[in-house]
């Protein structure tokens, strides 16, 4: 089994993202986000997309650097470049995907991206979104999470489902037993971790946990 797939896309990507690649990892490109790793000394295992946000000369580049490139019609095609690469992971099966590159100035793609967590969740492979300040996932009620504080100062509970049941927190600054989480509320911004770990669990509905740092 792969362990890990990390996917660059081409949201905000800088020095911290190259950092965060380990030996065995695989490394998938989409579109700009395989010139990234090709301009960081980082071979894609795998570059897709339609390459439109790159030059003739660096499409070129990654043609010849990537074990495999994989491309597509710019106008003619159902999802964006991260959602194929996305979607590419997923068939690796591979037991966790990194996916960086995700947000950006583009709201609509940022959200989006984070929405492509779902598809991970429904087969049962862990997911995270990760920038220079954030680690995004998701989660499915019944289930417990343990969390560790490490870099992070903040943790942020939202609701992906109507409404999320059953939230109890351990370990954290502002406690919470068998709350409930609704669409529009925002009692689980900026909560925080005050042991080396924390524990939510919850019974019911989609949680997006956010940890953050400024």
């Amino acid at each position: 089994m792969i362990k890990r797939i990390m996917i660059f896309t081409g949201g905000r990507l800088g020095e911290w993202a190259a950092k965060l690649v380990k030996p065995d990892d695989m490394l998938i490109g989409a579109d700009s986000g395989a010139f990234y790793l090709i301009s960081h000394q980082l071979k894609p295992h795998t570059a897709i997309g339609d390459f439109d946000s790159v030059t003739a000369e660096q499409l070129e580049q990654i043609r010849s650097t990537s074990t495999e490139t994989i491309e597509c019609d710019p106008i003619d095609k159902d999802y964006t470049d991260t959602e194929m690469a996305f979607r590419l992971a997923l068939e690796r099966k591979p037991a966790e995907i990194v996916l960086t590159g995700a947000l950006g100035t583009r709201f609509d793609h940022s959200l989006a991206n984070v929405h492509l967590l779902s598809l991970a969740l429904e087969q049962g492979i862990a997911a995270a979104i990760v920038d220079e300040h954030n680690t995004i996932r998701l989660a499915q009620g019944p289930a417990e999470v343990r969390l560790t504080k490490g870099e992070y100062s903040h943790v942020s509970l939202l609701p992906l489902s109507e409404r999320v049941a059953g939230i109890t927190l351990d370990g954290f600054k502002y406690p919470l037993h068998n709350a409930v989480l609704r669409i529009g509320q925002s009692l689980g911004i900026s909560n925080i971790i005050e042991q080396q770990t924390g524990s939510i669990a919850f019974s019911d509905g989609v949680l997006l946990i956010i940890q953050s740092k400024d």
